[in-house]
């Protein structure tokens, strides 16, 4: 199985994994700076975990062993830190299309 081309993968993100809650609100992981990834700035209506309807304005594409559970902290290109919304991993057994993660962020 193919993974999708690292040379495609030309912004830099930082990912700080949701570790769940304690008393003091939600943990996080230590930071992964210097994550390869494409991101695309597009408004997107989509349904978190909860079901209820949400707006992604971020999708990122990245390899297909990142690390990054739902409400993740994430820093974008651009400085701008936003939550993981949802994260697929897309795999096609049989199929020569690439494997990736995508994240749909807030």
């Amino acid at each position: 199985m193919t993974r999708v081309p690292r040379w495609l993968l030309r912004h830099r993100v930082t990912i700080e994994p949701y570790l769940g809650s304690s008393a003091y609100g939600k943990r996080y992981g230590p930071a992964v700076a210097d994550v390869p990834a494409l991101v695309a700035e597009t408004v997107k209506p989509l349904r978190n975990r909860d079901g209820r309807e949400v707006i992604s304005t971020a999708q990122i594409i990245a390899e297909p062993n990142l690390d990054c559970p739902a409400e993740s902290r994430i820093t974008l290109p651009d400085g701008r830190t936003t939550t993981a919304i949802s994260v697929a991993h897309h795999t096609a057994p049989g199929l020569p299309v690439p494997q990736c993660t995508e994240v749909m962020a807030e």
